[in-house]
Formats: structure tokens, sequence, C-alpha cells
């Protein structure tokens, strides 16, 4: 008996429609990721620490909300599946709940601008949660190949560069344009939610439209409590490694993401607020961040092409390693220099794409290792958990980047302010944040990678057992009694 598995090409368009979802999911992300936490000090006027408390509270509704969605998906049946009927009711109140988050609200008392700041995390999140979930949860439904999986994430983050480049290369400008017009910062902010809040709604809707979920005549798996939804998932011994690498990946990036408009605008500018790069004229951060961003997405086919040569995992450490390197020499970037920090951002780059690709494209796998183990699919439980997971770090990186700035003695600039110098033990921390802290993370991630357990080859074996029992059930279901060959 052939116990091969065939790999089976998922369509060009396909691939590029599904792919445009991630457009949606990463201008939120990328304007949470690199701006709010600036926002809140600078803008909204929260201390810091209280601002840090108010976003890490307001993901922690985030514990209930991801997994419950996740297994609500799994549950779903109807006449355009389990997954895309989310993306049908829930694509545009996401979009225009990405507007609260970016308000700034009138109010005096450090408190309420706390407590306000939960609740819109929370009502943005949430939507959040209906969409992102079943997005994902679609991949591991549209193909169960190993290197077909790797090949779908990288269509996806195509477009979340694509995303990404556009809102941190653009929000800037936009604010900066703003402010430059004799409006304000606040003002600035909501433009840009309004405007890539839009945006975000349009991809889900295509998807809905011209992606087709395969069909499951399976009977839905019976709804399960918050705990048993984590037991599940932790029994899963892969799954346990790839949550942990990438829960760290991204950490680094979130930590990352949140100091470096700190870095840039008070080490590298010396507390320019509207500094630009002499001889391009755009905002300091519009450019590294562009540069960056820009790079992850020309290495894009080289990450792909290079875990089909090599496996994912061995990919992915190479490209950790580096970017381990690049993160203990950014520290020696002296101020004002621009064209050194924007080489070193080109650099970074190269790695941020392997981050970005490699640990969606290894996470699929472990649903089927968790189908051999149960004899059921839970994609919509290990989507939710992830989903949550990304959220989770997000708000570590700004809880821990605005406790270490609040208690180093970081000053919120007066309003109005084009330059304000932070005190020198602000500055250390930013800079602590940046370069030592990051490449301590990514340490951790190596030690991660080189342990996970699942490979390509035991991938294909996982397939090929799956196939068997599959075949097993059909002659079994047809009241065929012949028993399957162990060749």
């Amino acid at each position: 008996m052939d116990t091969s598995v065939t790999r089976k090409e998922l369509p060009w368009l396909t691939k590029v429609l599904y792919g445009t979802g991630d457009w949606g999911m990463a201008t939120f992300n990328t304007l949470r990721q690199i701006f709010y936490a600036i926002f809140l000090t600078d803008v909204v006027g929260l201390e810091p620490r209280l601002a840090s408390f108010a976003a890490f509270v307001g993901v922690l509704w985030d514990a209930i909300n991801d997994p419950l969605v996740g297994t609500i998906s799994d549950k779903v049946r109807s006449k355009w599946g389990r997954r895309r009927p989310f993306l049908l009711y829930f694509a545009v109140p996401y979009g225009l709940a990405f507007l609260a988050l970016w308000w700034a609200p009138p109010w005096k008392s450090q408190i309420a601008l706390m407590i306000h700041v939960m609740l819109a995390y929370a009502l943005s999140d949430t939507f959040q949660t209906l969409v992102i979930v079943p997005f994902h949860a679609l991949t591991p439904e549209m193909t169960s190949d190993y290197d077909e999986r790797t090949s779908l994430a990288g269509y996806r983050m195509f477009f979340n560069f694509i995303a990404s480049i556009a809102t941190a290369v653009a929000a800037p400008m936009i604010v900066d344009a703003t402010m430059a017009g004799g409006g304000t910062q606040q003002q600035g902010y909501v433009l840009v939610a309004a405007l890539f809040g839009v945006s975000a709604i349009v991809p889900y809707l295509l998807i809905f439209f011209a992606v087709r979920e395969k069909s499951s005549s399976e009977r839905p798996p019976e709804m399960i409590s918050f705990g048993n939804t984590l037991r599940t998932a932790w029994q899963n011994i892969p799954f346990r490694y790839a949550t942990a690498l990438y829960m760290l990946n991204w950490v680094t990036f979130d930590l990352i993401g949140v100091t470096l408009p700190y870095f840039l605008i008070y080490w590298i500018a010396q507390g320019n607020l509207l500094a630009t790069v002499p001889g391009i004229g755009m905002p300091i951060e519009s450019v590294v961040l562009g540069a960056m961003l820009i790079t992850a997405v020309i290495a894009l086919p080289f990450w792909t092409w290079l875990a089909y040569r090599i496996g994912k995992r061995k990919a992915y450490m190479i490209a950790i390693a580096f970017w381990v390197v690049l993160l203990l020499l950014i520290n020696f970037v002296p101020p004002l220099n621009y064209i050194p920090v924007i080489v070193m951002a080109v650099l970074i780059g190269i790695s941020v794409s392997a981050a970005h690709v490699l640990p969606d494209a290894i996470f699929p796998d472990v649903i089927d290792w968790d189908e051999l183990r149960t004899g059921e699919r839970h994609e919509g439980i290990y989507y939710g958990a992830k989903n949550f997971i990304r959220k989770l770090t997000t708000a570590f990186a700004i809880f821990l980047a605005l406790q270490v700035l609040g208690w180093l003695g970081y000053q919120v600039p007066p309003e109005g302010a084009t330059q304000f110098t932070q005190p020198d033990s602000a500055i250390w921390g930013i800079r602590l944040l940046t370069g030592p802290m990051g490449a301590a993370l990514l340490g951790a991630v190596l030690v991660v990678a080189w342990y996970y357990p699942l490979d390509r080859q035991r991938h294909k074996r996982v397939l090929r057992l799956l196939a068997r029992r599959q075949a097993r059930e059909a002659r079994r279901r047809a009241g065929t009694q012949a028993q399957p060959t162990l060749d």
C-alpha cells in the first residue's frame, strides 16, 4: 500500500483572496503595536504606569472571548460553512470599533481616562476576535499539505506586510501633516483610524464571497467549558512548543514595536517630535518602519523557499539568530545618525519577514496532531488560543514597556510641544528595551525552536495515519469488513 501523501496545490487566486484578510488584521495590529503606547502617553495624557494597566486589563476579557469564539465556530453549521458567517456579520462592526480605540476623551481624571481606555480596548478586541479567529481557522481547512500551508502563510504575510508598510509609513505622515495644518495630534490619529478602519472591512467581505470551506458531514463537536478547552489544547505536546515559540516571537516583535517610536524620537532625534530624515523630508518613524517592512516583503519568497528546502524550524532558527545579533548592535547607533539606523532597519527586516511567516506556517500542523490523538478537529479552539496569545503579547509588551518607562521617570510632553527632552534614566530604559531585552527574548525562542518536535517527516507520518483512519471509517460506513494493511 502506498502511504505517501500527494501534494495538492491551492489555486493561485484562492491564495491571493485569502491572503487579503491579513490587510484587515495588520492595519489594526500595526497601529496598535507601534503607536498605541505613545498615543496613550503623549496624546491621551495617561501616566505610563496607568496606561500600561489600562491596556493590560482591557485584554483580559480575551481570556474568555477568544477560546469561546473558537469553540462556537467549531460548532456552527450553516449553508456558508463554519467560519465564513462570522466574516459576513462582524466585518463592519470590527472596522468601525477601531475608531473608539483612537479617541482621546476630554476627561481630566487619570482614573476616568484609564477606565475609558480599558473599555475601548475591550470593545475593539471583542470584534477583532469575532473576525480573526474564524479567518485563521480557515487555514487548516483549506489544505492539509505541509508546504502548501507555508505557501498560504506567505501570501497572507505579503498582504500583512503591505498593510503594515502602509500604516507604519502613512500614520506619522498624516498626524504630522494634521499638526502642520493647525490641527492636533488627536485629530490626526482619528483620521488615521477612520481611513484604515474602513479599509479593514473590505477583505473579509471578499473572503466570504470568494473562498469556500470544505464541506463537513461530521457531527459538530460538543460545546466544552473554558477549562476543558485549555486542557484539550495543553494535552497536545507540539502545541505547547508552538505556543511558547509563538508567544516569545511576538512578545519580542511587539516590545520592539512599542519602544521603537520612543527610541527614534527621544534617542536618535534627541527629542524632536517632528523629526524628518535629511534629504528625504519624511518623519523618521515612517522611513525606518517603511525600510524594515519593505525589506520584509522582499524577503518573503526567500524564507518560503528556504523552509521548503530545509524545513520551517531550521529556517526560522537562522532568521532568529541573525536578529539577535542586530538587536545587540542597534544601541551602538549614535544620536542624530539617521543613515545607520535606516541600514539596521533594512537588515532587521530580513528576520522580521521570517518571524511573521514561519510561526504561522508551523501552527496548523499541531491541529493535525490533535486530530490523530483525539479523532476530532478543533481548529476553532486552537486558533482561539492562538489569537488570545497574539493579543496577550501586545498587551504584555505595552505593559512592560510603559511600566519600565514610568518607573524610570518618563515625562509626558506638554500639549502642542514639538521639542521635548526625556530624563537620562528614561532614555536608558528605552534603549534597554529596544536592544538587549529583545535579544534575550529571542535567545529563548532559539531554545524552544531547537526542541520543537513536529518536522516535515513527522507531519507526513501524521497525515498518513490520518488517511488510514479515514479509509477505515469510510469502509466501516460502507459496511465493508476488510481490514487495512500495515505496510
